[in-house]
């Protein structure tokens, strides 16, 4: 990556296992930035526009727009701007930050709960696609962060959608049943963003942040036809006993629709997912003298079981590597993030040669971090320290826990979301 990926690259490097290892996770990252996978996926010549094995005459259609959500939606739609100029009508481009955009308006929202600019610029993408006709093309840009970015509750105010998203999270839901209850909780995800489109001719270029990438999960699917049902969300808010907890003394779950007209015109198209990070991790590893094993790119469960988990697998010489998505059950008001709590659950079990990183691809752990490391380093670091990991394990406090052990991992915002990359390496 262009200037590094690690801004706290030296803090980290302070043993050759850690250098190797961070050169594997960097190897992931290149493999699925934004601008390079979308490029590789979808081209221009003269009015053709190939995206993966379709091609569309743009000369047949009277206007072009442009819809991105998600933590990889801007620099994606730069990579638009560049190939279609000002053949592009309009559009709108919801991620968590903003930046300079010459066709498409750029708006930052909130992740990982709604808010009131989220529903706003929602209420904008929600306009263009009413206005669409049969004459007209949407490309649409969907990736990670897609389903708290783009809000149009049913029957729900917002603070009662963050309530129900935060109960969801801390008592461990997985991203399948969290999204699930979103899509039925919503006026636009689930395929009802497409239901919206219709007639027009609707291109979806799918970013996957989700363990086996199954696109109607992703940013709860708002292009794609959902087989989900009504039914299924109201057990997983049972199953979480979610209304009482937000004092809700009712929650109106909304079908989604089933009607398969509504998507003949809608094509999607899955640019990268963590898959492709893993393949590269395993590249870089053999190239570093490891063996590699790719153990999952589905990988799922409680984060600091993982990271226990993890931290057993290596035999000396071996890359253990993995991609998905790990969740937390938060017994306690803690700071941190899965992959933090992943490194923090392998801390006391990953041997004296070895390494675990846990990283998040979009650069924000549920904090201003990515992810960090678990190693002898840190073991020693904590001891001096007077730190004693299971007890911040067990107060969900691995953000400051790293913090004070310095190895924590730090890349800003990477603008890519493929889920999480992580690593189980020991010395050869």
């Amino acid at each position: 990556m262009s200037g590094g990926l690690f801004k706290n690259r030296k803090m980290l490097e302070v043993t050759d296992l850690r250098k190797d290892a961070l050169s594997i996770i960097e190897a992931g990252m290149d493999a699925v930035q934004t601008d390079a996978v979308l490029r590789k996926k979808i081209s221009r010549k003269n009015n053709k526009l190939v995206v993966g094995r379709r091609q569309y005459q743009l000369d047949r259609y009277r206007r072009v727009f442009v819809v991105g959500i998600g933590k990889a939606s801007l620099e994606a739609a730069g990579v638009l701007e560049d190939l279609l100029g000002n053949r592009i009508t309009d559009g709108v481009v919801l991620d968590v930050k903003r930046g300079p955009l010459k066709y498409l308006k750029s708006v930052k929202g909130s992740h990982p709960y709604p808010s009131s600019e989220n529903i706003r610029a929602t209420g904008e993408i929600a306009g263009i696609l009413k206005g669409l006709d049969s004459r007209d093309l949407l490309i649409a840009i969907i990736s990670g962060g897609g389903s708290a970015l783009l809000c149009w509750p049913y029957n729900l105010e917002c603070v009662d959608i963050v309530g129900i998203t935060k109960t969801l999270m801390k008592k461990g839901a997985e991203i399948h049943e969290l999204n699930t209850v979103r899509k039925h909780l919503s006026e636009i995800q689930g395929g009802q963003f497409a239901r919206l489109a219709h007639p027009a001719t609707v291109v979806g270029l799918i970013f996957s942040d989700v363990p086996g990438d199954d696109l109607s999960m992703i940013a709860s699917g708002p292009t794609v036809l959902d087989q989900t049902t009504v039914g299924d969300a109201a057990r997983i808010l049972k199953k979480y006993n979610v209304l009482k907890h937000c004092k809700l003394p009712t929650c109106q779950l909304k079908e989604t629709p089933k009607d398969p007209e509504l998507f003949a015109h809608v094509h999607n198209e899955l640019i990268v997912s963590g898959s492709d990070a893993a393949k590269a991790m395993k590249r870089r590893s053999r190239e570093l003298g490891y063996k590699p094993l790719i153990f999952s790119t589905t990988l799922d469960g409680e984060a600091r079981e993982v990271g226990e988990l993890l931290a057993g697998l290596p035999k000396p010489g071996q890359a253990v590597i993995a991609t998905g998505e790990t969740t937390v059950t938060v017994l306690h008001d803690g700071k941190g993030g899965r992959n933090q709590e992943v490194a923090l659950g392998a801390l006391e079990h990953v041997k004296e040669d070895g390494v675990v990183v846990s990283f998040g691809s979009d650069g924000i752990d549920n904090t201003p971090v990515a992810g960090a490391i678990a190693d002898a380093v840190v073991r020693r670091r904590a001891a001096g320290k007077g730190l004693i990991p299971a007890e911040y394990l067990a107060k969900n406090q691995s953000y400051d826990f790293f913090q004070q052990t310095r190895s924590y991992i730090r890349t800003g915002v990477t603008g890519v979301n493929v889920s999480d990359l992580l690593l189980s390496i020991r010395a050869k």
